[in-house]
């Protein structure tokens, strides 16, 4: 099984670069799953339901998120409709929707993808990721072996305690959240595919995918400055997973720039 994940997508420029590749990508490298992590594609902050569903309708199998997905109001009840849009599972249980989802993939093949939220330097009243992943494989389906786990997380160590925590029960660990792309990808020895994060898919011409002059002034001036997605080229960040559907565990992951 190949599967595709795409890091944040920010803005309308990472929105422009996804669509515009996703067609050309599942054809000419066989890809049977692409998830995708959607939480900043309305102007840097949330997500709407009709990017939601122009994701969806253009190839994208599962949009996973992260401390923004509520950013936008409409997303409270739309997870709670939309299966294949997640939250972080580690939220309440009382809030709408789900971070775990079981699908098939374009093969007919099983796959499953749960997206949990890191605590430090995060919202540390939420539910332990460690825990959360626990449960969740201890009551997942046994038929289910290909498993992606988006761990949307602020530090590098706790995203490295997740790989090995999960090491030889899940495909993949790869970590979102802070933008950029770490050149730590690998198999872990008992075949958990790793990155600590995948980066953006937007404008990086940028802070973060946040207009640069605006952050500048902010962070130089100390003046209140209202954040905005930066406009440019953008660049589609990604790791390409080869996953044993028989066995779940990975046999290669690697790095993927697509720049405009």
């Amino acid at each position: 099984m190949n599967l595709l994940f795409v890091g944040d997508v920010v803005g309308d420029a990472g929105r422009r670069v996804l669509l515009a590749n996703l067609a050309n990508l599942r054809a000419r490298m066989k890809i049977d799953v692409v998830v995708v992590n959607i939480e900043n594609a309305a102007g840097g902050f949330g997500v709407t339901e009709k990017i939601a569903r122009e994701c969806l309708q253009q190839g994208v199998d599962v949009l996973s998120t992260g401390n923004h997905v509520f950013d936008k109001r409409e997303a409270i009840d739309l997870v709670g409709r939309e299966r294949r849009l997640l939250r972080p599972h580690n939220y309440p249980p009382a809030v709408p929707g789900s971070g775990w989802y079981v699908g098939e993939s374009a093969q007919g093949e099983p796959f499953a993808v749960l997206n949990v939220m890191g605590t430090a330097f995060m919202h540390p009243v939420l539910d332990c990721p460690f825990a959360c992943v626990e449960r969740t494989l201890t009551a997942k389906p046994a038929g289910v072996k290909a498993i992606l786990v988006d761990f949307h997380a602020e530090t590098t160590s706790e995203k490295m305690a997740m790989g090995w925590f999960a090491d030889g029960r899940v495909s993949a660990v790869v970590g979102t959240h802070t933008h950029v792309p770490t050149a730590d990808e690998r198999v872990l020895p008992e075949g958990t595919a790793y990155i600590s994060d995948v980066g953006m898919t937007g404008c990086y011409d940028s802070v973060i995918g946040m207009n640069k002059e605006k952050v500048l002034r902010r962070m130089v001036q100390k003046l209140p400055e209202r954040m905005e997605a930066a406009e440019g080229r953008a660049t589609l960040c990604a790791v390409l997973i080869d996953i044993d559907a028989r066995s779940g565990r990975s046999r290669n992951i690697s790095r993927l720039a697509i720049r405009e």
